[in-house]
């Protein structure tokens, strides 16, 4: 079975609160899903139409896994937590076997 990854690319954070709020309960909600915090922090270098924002990469186990985690009552209210402060693109990629 293929692993999974979040890939999370922050555009802006118009609320640091808010943001700290999401990540003081994504992070627990994230590993108690099983994911690995792999990568997190500001791009060393972005080439092409990148811009050097804060990216997060995350692993798991498998896609269902992933998909689970982010359903999960306990990242939901991560979420609420963040609300409108912070533009980001999260993407969930299944891994190449």
């Amino acid at each position: 079975m293929a692993r999974a990854y979040w890939v999370s690319v922050y555009r802006s954070v118009s609320n640091p609160d808010a943001l700290a709020a999401y990540a003081r309960l994504a992070g627990p909600a994230i590993t108690a899903g099983g994911g690995r915090f792999l990568a997190r922090g500001v791009a060393a270098m972005a080439w092409e139409d990148g811009v050097r924002e804060r990216t997060v990469l995350i692993e798991f186990d498998s896609l269902a896994q992933a998909l689970a985690t982010h359903g999960s009552p306990a990242y939901q209210e991560a979420l609420r937590a963040l609300g409108d402060g912070a533009v980001r693109d999260l993407r969930i990629v299944e891994g190449a076997e």
